[in-house]
Order: C-alpha cells, then structure tokens, then sequence
C-alpha cells in the first residue's frame, strides 16, 4: 500500500516466519470486483496469525458471516488484532507485530437487529466456534473500541449485551 508509510510490511517479513498472511476483510468476500479483491491482498488488510488458526478456527468464522450476508441480505463486520499488554513478538526485517488475538463483531440490522462477537486466540488450538462467542459489549471491553457508536440506543443495547448465535 503506497499511502503507507515505511517501515510497512512485505512479503519478505513473512517469508519462512511461521505466520501466514491473515486477512481481516477475506479474499473470499471480495470476489465482487477485480479492484476489492486485489485491495484485499494489500498488506495493510493483513496481519500474521498462526497458520493452522487462519486456515480453520479463522476461516470457520469468515465463511460463517459469508452465510449470514447470503441469508440476511447485508451485515456489518468489524474485525482486527489485539495486542495485549507486554512486549510483542514480531516478524522480519520491518519488524510486523504478531497479534496476541484477533475480534470480529457482526451485526445485522434486518427486521429483528441481532449481533455477536468473537475473540479468538493467535495460536493453533483448534476449538469449536462457540467457544470464541462472546457479547459486543465484552469485545468492546477487551479491545477499548466502541463499535456502533450511531446506532439508536434501544438497539444498540439490546445486539451489544445479548449473544445471538444465527
């Protein structure tokens, strides 16, 4: 991406680190334009995850919004790293931040609005998709976001507080 400045990530960074390339918004789900899909390779759309994590646990969730976009008509996702407190392992010569986790929320404002979030761990461990389930509210406590922030507060409140699994 020329618009960032340098240092920036490369694929010499991640050449024989171990990490693969993590995409936050899934080249899956840019299929819709050459120029979205090709944006979606941009390094800044990417961050290191564990290999097993991005190609199951990760990639579980991405094609499980893709269903929801197909049944709902449209959602919203907001997703990224978090980076908890302490000393960051990173990866090649510019030095790219290895995320301790990584957040997605989902809502979705059809007739009956509803929404979730997931907070999963960086690593390989391979667990079931409701185990990384958890409020909005709760990702916004973890990662000091707020997400949202325009929505009317009746319905706000009610798809940040309540886990609703689709």
């Amino acid at each position: 991406d020329n618009e960032v400045p340098c240092p920036k990530a490369t694929s010499d960074d991640y050449r024989n680190s171990g990490w693969s390339r993590g995409h936050m918004c899934p080249a899956g789900d840019c299929k819709w334009d050459e120029q979205a899909m090709y944006e979606s390779f941009q390094y800044t759309n990417c961050c290191p995850q564990d290999r097993s994590f991005n190609s199951g646990d990760w990639n579980e969730i991405e094609i499980r919004c893709r269903r929801w976009a197909e049944k709902y008509g449209s959602i919203y996702i907001v997703c990224g790293p978090i980076l908890y407190q302490g000393t960051q392992k990173t990866i090649g010569s510019n030095r790219v931040v290895v995320p301790d986790a990584f957040f997605k929320v989902v809502v979705c404002l059809n007739e009956t609005p509803w929404g979730i979030g997931f907070v999963c761990k960086n690593s390989n461990e391979n667990k079931k998709t409701s185990s990384y389930v958890n409020t909005i509210r709760e990702v916004e406590r973890i990662t000091g976001f707020t997400f949202f922030p325009s929505l009317p507060e009746n319905i706000c409140k009610d798809i940040k507080e309540k886990i609703t699994v689709r």
